[in-house]
């Protein structure tokens, strides 16, 4: 078993690189980040061996918007930087099961299915270890050993950083490795099979560029 922290940004500032990869404005672009966000969340509670998901955010509107889904929500404002919200959401979680296995996984997997998720922790077998994403130098999924500091090092070659001391696992699950940050990334997310709230809106109209 595994709990999982998700980390979300202000839907304002998030993936700004997305800007204009649906037509509409501020508005689409928020509701693509948050259909993003929903599927991503709900893909990992469905995923069997995942106990517990805390989703750490700085927007009433994320918390809205995942009541009911079964996701944990902590609104934490002013928490420096995307490490420091992983590691308040690891805090979190371990008050109730100091020896849980925490892992933390990015909120921009649209195209993410359940088995893979799975396939992904069995393969870490118990140990510390990371999914790489499409490109090879981030992260997707950053996993702790039972008990052990969760010890993010997200950011500019993090997969480098997370290979420092943990196994590299899922390198042929291609739904969990395909994080989104532009246009181009979208559309192979689409490529690959978006989840239902993403694919709504390609479906009623917001044509991928």
């Amino acid at each position: 078993m595994v709990d999982i922290v998700v980390p979300v940004k202000n839907l304002d500032r998030a993936k700004s690189r997305l800007r204009g990869a649906v037509p509409g404005g501020a508005g689409e672009h928020r509701k693509l980040v948050l259909a993003v966000v929903l599927d991503t969340v709900g893909a990992a509670l469905a995923a069997p061996g995942v106990r517990r998901l805390l989703v750490v955010c700085e927007d009433a509107r994320v918390v809205a918007a995942l009541a009911g889904t079964g996701a944990e929500v902590v609104d934490e404002r002013g928490l420096p930087g995307l490490n420091a919200a992983l590691d308040f959401g690891a805090a979190v979680l371990r008050r109730a099961d100091p020896r849980t296995a925490v892992a933390a996984m990015q909120a921009d997997l649209p195209a993410l299915r359940p088995a893979d998720l799975a396939a992904a922790v069995a393969e870490a077998d118990g140990r510390r270890a990371f999914v790489a994403d499409r490109p090879g130098t981030g992260t997707t999924l950053l996993l702790a050993a039972a008990g052990a500091a969760l010890d993010p090092r997200f950011g500019p070659g993090s997969a480098s950083a997370h290979g420092d001391g943990a196994v590299r696992v899922g390198e042929s699950l291609p739904h969990l490795r395909c994080d989104v940050d532009t246009p181009g990334d979208l559309r192979l997310a689409l490529e690959l099979g978006l989840g239902p709230r993403t694919a709504r809106l390609a479906h009623a109209g917001c044509r991928v560029r």
